[in-house]
């Protein structure tokens, strides 16, 4: 059962940075997708980063692109998202989600709030 431990959430003033991190439990797969998405109220699930491992290759949602940037950790099955001059409307649950096959594994969330 893969499990995900997510975190690095928290308030913030606009301009500054977090950084997230996923680290993904009882996975053994080598090509696999992980990354984040974030939900605001009122608002659709929207991507904001994944890592396709069986291309290298990752994907930025529109908005932030050139603001955030999604790694690697050293460990296996473990991504970083760093997220830098954060506005108000970054305000929202970000989920990790591991993705294997046609099965998702989806995180708790941890809440990122960005104060004006």
């Amino acid at each position: 059962e893969v499990q995900l431990v997510e975190s690095g959430g928290g308030l913030v003033q606009a301009g500054e940075s977090l950084r997230l991190s996923c680290a993904a439990s009882g996975a053994t797969f080598d090509e696999y997708t992980i990354g984040w998405f974030r939900q605001a109220p009122g608002k659709e699930r929207e991507l904001v980063a994944t890592l396709w491992t069986d291309i290298g290759s990752i994907d930025y949602g529109s908005s932030v692109k050139g603001r955030f940037t999604l790694s690697r950790g050293s460990v296996k099955n473990t991504v970083y998202l760093q997220m830098n001059n954060l506005q108000p409307e970054d305000s929202a649950l970000y989920y990790c989600a591991f993705v294997v096959g046609y099965t998702t594994h989806w995180g708790q969330g941890t809440q990122v709030t960005v104060s004006s």
